[in-house]
């Protein structure tokens, strides 16, 4: 194509080109005409399958954190499992009786009935004082305890038998060896007595015993205490030789060597017993005192 044609082509081109413009320009719709507004489409939520337990759970859970696992330690040897004991269940075991003690100004029978039923115990109650026998008794051991023997308020009857002696002269004797007889049968209902029994007596009546030591003015000492002083004081004891020669300046004998007569009363009544009755008395003292 020749040049006058390309002209010719392109002269067209601008002239459709302009003729366009001006209708778009003066273009008026027509009355009666509605302009449709097409709005933008609703976005969907996007919506997943869901399992059957999340369908049935709750709308709102609040789930703790679960916290991040221990560290792994090392492996531990387990003991053998040990028998469980049911401590809910109640042992049977027998309840332990109740003793009501009297008082001390009522105990006279409680301790005579305790007495009469030991074995032997019948013996020795028939010699030991009917009255007031737990307060003699305290009076009688605190004293034992100090070397001393009281004349009055013993807790066991008198001997009232007098001390058989041999005159050399009208101013010098000799205690006869029969004098030991004469307490044959209080060491004799003492040793018989059954040593658990009696210290299972002792041991009831106790509180009386130190209630009577406390109303003589030692409220602080225990009277167990007092009472192994007395114990051991008498186990201690020597047993010089006879035959023991007396004076009687007065009412009463007297030993006539000065180093017998400064003995303790209970040693010079150690002496009374006679070596047999004294050997019979310390085992018996000293099975109390084991117990004791």
């Amino acid at each position: 194509m020749g040049k006058a044609g390309l002209w010719a082509i392109a002269g067209v081109a601008v002239i459709t080109l302009l003729y366009l413009v001006y209708l778009a320009a003066t273009f008026e719709p027509p009355e009666g005409t509605t302009t449709v507004v097409v709005e933008p489409p609703t976005p969907q939520p996007i919506q997943r399958e869901t399992s059957p337990v999340e369908q049935n759970m709750p709308v709102t859970r609040i789930v703790p954190t679960p916290e991040p696992p221990a560290p792994a330690a090392e492996p531990v040897v387990e003991p053998d499992p040990l028998e469980v004991v049911d401590v809910t269940s109640e042992p049977e075991v027998q309840d332990a009786e109740v003793i009501q003690l009297p008082t001390l100004n009522d105990s006279d029978a409680f301790v005579f009935d305790g007495l009469r039923a030991l074995e032997n115990g019948a013996a020795l109650l028939a010699l030991l004082t009917d009255e007031q026998l737990i307060r003699r008794f305290v009076v009688f051991v605190h004293n034992v305890s100090q070397g001393e023997l009281p004349q009055t308020d013993l807790p066991y009857r008198a001997v009232n038998q007098e001390m058989p002696v041999r005159e050399i002269d009208e101013n010098l004797f000799v205690m006869d060896e029969s004098a030991h007889d004469r307490f044959d049968g209080f060491v004799s209902a003492f040793a018989a007595l059954e040593a658990n029994q009696a210290m299972a007596l002792y041991q009831t009546i106790s509180p009386l015993f130190q209630q009577a030591y406390a109303e003589i003015g030692f409220r602080n000492v225990e009277f167990n205490a007092t009472l192994r002083r007395a114990i051991n004081l008498v186990l201690s004891a020597s047993q010089p030789e006879g035959p023991f020669q007396l004076v009687k300046p007065s009412v009463m004998y007297l030993y006539a060597d000065s180093s017998i007569e400064d003995m303790d009363a209970v040693d010079k009544q150690l002496i009374r017993l006679g070596p047999e009755n004294t050997a019979v008395l310390k085992d018996k003292l000293r099975e109390f005192l084991e117990l004791l």
